[in-house]
Parts: structure tokens; C-alpha cells; sequence
């Protein structure tokens, strides 16, 4: 449970269908109770327009650098305390990595919800591990003739000279987002509304999640985007960052470009899913996960230093 997320997660016994596999044994994400200062959802739906994401989906959008307040004092024990962050530049996609584009690099699409076993369509990946992130970020990066970001099997993050830093200015391939510049995308970076959810106070608005999803993922795009053009960051899927997950990193996380590198048992993943209610889309709200664990509701955006 929110108290110990180095424990296994308990089976989602209300969705049979969600299968998450590691190692020789399956488990699922499970549902935590909403906190009681929590916003309340509104269930009303909001129609959304569908979009066509063509090769735009594979845009990384540039994020300014600047200064927020990360976390949340009416949230959860591992949101608090809201302490203020600063961010160099950094670019990150547009969008949820897609099978499509999962297909193309990888060779392979391992998710559950295909369109009748079509990779041609832009629902988001799922069923990948935080390894299986990584290696896709790393491919990406060699089909593209940059230097990878990443140890593949250790997952420490690398130079332009394949050498072990902790400086992402240093890092110049594809990778995932570190848990500040996701929750800073998610709050609209130096534009932000301060919005509950990733560009609405209206849940429905930009995010698929129990409520509406019909228990599927759905196509990227299909929901309004935040303030700054990206989608998808409440909900669909939940989506891998680089750090390790530590409940207490807010007490000690430093001020500039804050990433935890101090090994645990789990990663952090964050913005909800499908299965899951509107208090685990808020942008503020912070996951762990087994790093080999895969999920049907658990994918991944890459990012990349500027």
C-alpha cells in the first residue's frame, strides 16, 4: 500500500483482466484508498473530438526551464512537503510513447490493448518494464546515432563517453524523465494554471481513468492537452520516470535538478491509469514500482536533455 511501496502490490481483484507479469510470478497495481483531502471528481463526461496523431507524435516539446513548488501539503505523506525546485531546460514528448512507435524501434509490441493485433494505431505501449524503457530510450538514441543514455542492464545513466554521471546536462541520448521535470510538465512548466489535473480542474476533461475508459486504454491525443501542448499525463496509462522511489526524498531532495539516484526497490511510475480514480491523476500524486514489473496500464514518455 501508500505506507510501503517496497512491499509486492496486492492483486486488483475488481479488474480480472489486468495482468502484470515479472519474473515467474503475477501481480497488479493495486487500488489505494483516496485520501480524504483529496479533490472530489467531477463524473460528469466531456465529449472528446478524435484527433489524428500522425509522425507528430514522435515531437519532443522543449520545456523552459524555470522554478516550482513541487508536491503537495493536502496530499499524501510522500507529497509533502511542497518544497520549491529549479529545472534547467529539457525537452519531452508530445505525447505517450505509442505502439506504433514502440514497433518501429523495438521490433516488437508487447501490450495487451491492439487494435486486432494492428501496431499501426497510437494507443499508448503497455506491458513494459522500467527496463524495457530504458532499452527502447537506448535504441532510440542509436538508431538516431546519439550516444545512449543508459547502462542497459544496471540502468545507471551514462556520458557522451559511455562513462557513469549523475549530471543530466552530461546525458545526451533519450531517457525517461526524472520525477521533477515530469511533475513540472504535468503542472504546465513556467505557463501553469495550477490545475489539480494535467491542464484542468476537470478531470474528464484530460484524463482516461475508471470512470470513463470503458477498463481500455484509448489513442493518445484524444483528450485536451495542459498549457503547454502535452497530453495524456492524467491517466491512460501510468508512465515510468528515471528515479527511485523513496517516500521521504522531499525532505532532503536538493533544490536544482533534484533526481534520485539512491537505489531501492522501486521506481517511480506517476499520472495514473485507466483503472484507477481521479485521486491518483493528480499531478502532484507519486507512485512506486518494482522496476521488472509490467503492467496493461503501465507505459512510458521519453525526455532529453537541452
Amino acid at each position: 500500500m501508500k505506507q510501503n511501496k517496497s512491499i509486492l502490490k496486492s492483486i486488483y481483484l475488481l479488474i480480472p483482466f489486468l495482468v502484470i507479469n515479472f519474473s515467474c510470478t503475477s501481480e497488479t497495481k493495486d487500488v489505494k484508498t483516496s485520501n480524504s483531502k483529496a479533490p472530489i471528481e467531477n463524473k460528469v463526461a466531456i465529449e472528446s473530438k478524435p484527433k489524428i496523431v500522425d509522425d507528430s507524435s514522435l515531437k519532443m516539446i522543449k520545456i523552459e526551464g524555470g522554478s516550482f513548488d513541487m508536491g503537495n501539503n493536502t496530499g499524501e505523506n510522500d507529497e509533502k512537503p511542497v518544497h520549491k525546485i529549479t529545472l534547467n531546460s529539457f525537452y519531452i514528448a508530445k505525447y505517450e510513447t505509442t505502439q506504433k512507435e514502440y514497433q518501429s524501434i523495438m521490433g516488437n509490441n508487447p501490450s495487451n490493448f491492439k487494435k486486432d493485433n494492428d501496431v499501426s494505431n497510437n494507443f499508448p505501449v503497455e506491458k513494459v518494464s522500467w527496463f524495457d524503457a530504458i532499452k527502447y530510450c537506448n535504441e532510440k538514441s542509436r538508431q538516431e546515432s546519439l550516444p545512449q543514455a543508459y547502462n542497459d542492464v544496471t540502468g545507471d545513466l551514462l556520458d557522451k563517453d559511455g562513462k557513469i554521471t549523475t549530471d543530466l546536462t552530461k546525458v545526451i541520448g533519450y531517457r525517461l524523465p526524472t520525477e521533477a521535470e515530469w511533475e513540472f510538465s504535468a503542472k504546465g512548466g513556467t505557463k501553469s494554471q495550477a490545475y489539480i489535473y494535467s491542464g484542468s480542474n476537470t478531470v474528464d476533461e484530460v484524463g482516461w481513468l475508471l470512470t470513463n475508459s470503458e477498463k481500455k486504454t484509448h489513442e493518445v491525443g484524444m483528450k485536451k492537452s495542459n498549457e503547454l501542448g502535452i497530453y495524456d499525463m492524467s491517466g491512460n496509462v501510468w508512465e515510468w520516470c528515471n528515479d527511485w522511489y523513496d517516500e521521504n526524498f522531499y525532505k532532503t531532495s536538493t533544490e536544482k535538478n533534484p533526481i534520485n539516484l539512491k537505489a531501492s526497490d522501486t521506481r517511480v511510475s506517476r499520472g495514473g491509469s485507466l483503472v484507477y480514480d481521479a485521486n491518483y491523476l493528480r499531478s502532484s500524486n507519486r507512485y512506486g514500482d518494482i522496476p521488472v514489473i509490467t503492467g496493461s496500464n503501465l507505459g512510458f514518455r521519453i525526455a532529453k536533455s537541452f
